[in-house]
C-alpha cells in the first residue's frame, strides 16, 4: 500500500510541475503587454517601460518562472496588476463561492445520477428504464448556460422564489447567512449538475448491468437473495470503479467549468475573477488561478486513485 501511495504521489507532483510549466509558457505566448493595458493606449513608451520594469516584465522568462515557482513554494504570491492585491487574497475570497458551488453541484449530481442509474438498471428494458434514458439524453443535450437562463426565468422571474443573481455572503455581517448563501447557489448548482447527472446516470446504469450479468451475482440470486439484496450487497461495490472514474472527472469539470454559469448568475467566484482578469490582461491572476485549478484537478484524480484502492484492493499492487 505504501508503494502504491508513493507512486501516486510522485505522479501528482510531476503532473503539477508540468502543468505549471505549460501554464506559464502559454501565457508568455500571448501578444501585447499588460503594462500597455494598465496605462492605456495614450501611454508613452517610457511610461510603459517603467511599469514593465516595476512589474518585472522586462526580465527573461526563465527567471520570471523561477521567481514565480519559488514564491509559490514559499507560500508567497505575486500582486495583481489590476487590483493591486496579492493574488492569494483574491483567490481565497473567490473560493468561498466557487468551492461550495462545485461541492453542491457534485452532491446534486451524485444523488440524481445514482438514483436514476440504479432505477433504470433494476428495470432494464421496461418503461422506467426507457424513461430514464430519454431524460438523460435530453440532459446531455442541454447546455448549462441555457438551462441557467431558463431556471432564472422560471424560479426568479416568474415564481420569484429566489433572486436572479448575486451572492449575499455566508455571514450576517456580509448581509447574508448560511441559508441565504445556499439559496443563492441552488440554481447555479442545478444548472451545472443537470448535464453531469445525465452522463453519470448512464454510466451507473451500464456499470450495474455489466456486473449483474456476472456469475457471482447469479450465484447469489440462486442462494435466495432478492434482486434488491444482490444489488445492494454485491453489485454496487463492483460497479463503483467506472462510476468513481467519471465522478472524479466530473468534479474536476465542475471546478474548472463554472466560468459561464458564474457570469450568468453574477457570482463573485473564480470563474468571474478569471473573466475579469482576462479582460484586464491581468495575467498574474490568470496564471495563479489556472495553476490552482490544475492542482485541484490533479488532486481530485489522486483522491480517486486512492478510492480505487479502497474499493478494489487488487489495484494496490498495480
Amino acid at each position: 500500500m505504501s508503494v502504491f501511495l508513493l507512486r501516486r504521489f510522485a505522479t501528482f507532483v510531476l503532473t503539477l510541475v508540468a502543468a505549471s510549466v505549460l501554464v506559464f509558457a502559454v501565457l508568455e505566448l500571448l501578444p501585447g503587454s499588460a503594462a500597455e493595458v494598465v496605462l492605456g493606449e495614450t501611454a508613452t513608451p517610457e511610461a510603459v517601460a517603467a511599469l514593465e520594469n516595476r512589474l518585472g516584465l522586462d526580465r527573461p522568462p526563465l527567471q520570471r518562472y523561477a521567481d514565480w515557482a519559488g514564491g509559490l513554494l514559499q507560500g508567497r504570491t505575486a500582486t495583481s496588476i489590476a487590483y493591486d492585491t496579492p493574488t492569494a487574497e483574491l483567490i481565497a475570497e473567490r473560493l468561498r463561492v466557487s468551492l461550495p458551488l462545485a461541492a453542491l453541484a457534485m452532491a446534486m449530481t451524485l444523488v440524481l445520477a445514482l438514483a436514476a442509474g440504479l432505477y433504470a438498471a433494476s428495470r432494464h428494458g421496461r418503461a422506467g428504464d426507457l424513461g430514464v434514458m430519454l431524460a438523460t439524453q435530453i440532459g446531455i443535450a442541454v447546455p448549462s448556460f441555457w438551462l441557467a437562463m431558463l431556471l432564472i426565468l422560471l424560479f426568479a422571474v416568474q415564481l420569484q422564489w429566489v433572486g436572479a443573481g448575486g451572492f449575499p455572503g455566508w455571514t450576517e455581517d456580509e448581509g447574508g447567512g448560511l441559508g441565504a448563501g445556499l439559496k443563492a447557489l441552488l440554481l447555479p448548482a442545478l444548472a451545472l449538475a443537470a448535464v453531469q447527472a445525465a452522463i453519470l446516470a448512464r454510466v451507473t446504469r451500464s456499470a450495474v448491468l455489466d456486473v449483474m450479468r456476472e456469475d457471482f451475482v447469479r450465484t447469489a440470486r440462486a442462494k435466495g437473495l432478492s434482486r434488491r439484496q444482490a444489488l445492494l450487497r454485491h453489485v454496487l461495490r463492483n460497479a463503483a470503479i467506472p462510476v468513481l472514474t467519471v465522478a472524479g472527472l466530473q468534479f474536476a469539470n465542475l471546478l474548472t467549468g463554472t466560468i459561464v454559469v458564474e457570469n450568468v448568475f453574477v457570482l463573485p467566484g473564480l470563474g468571474r475573477l478569471v473573466f475579469q482578469a482576462v479582460a484586464n490582461r491581468d495575467l498574474v491572476v490568470v496564471r495563479d488561478v489556472v495553476l490552482l485549478l490544475a492542482a485541484l484537478v490533479v488532486a481530485v484524480n489522486f483522491v480517486v486513485d486512492l478510492l480505487y484502492a479502497v474499493v478494489d484492493p487488487r489495484l494496490r499492487h498495480a
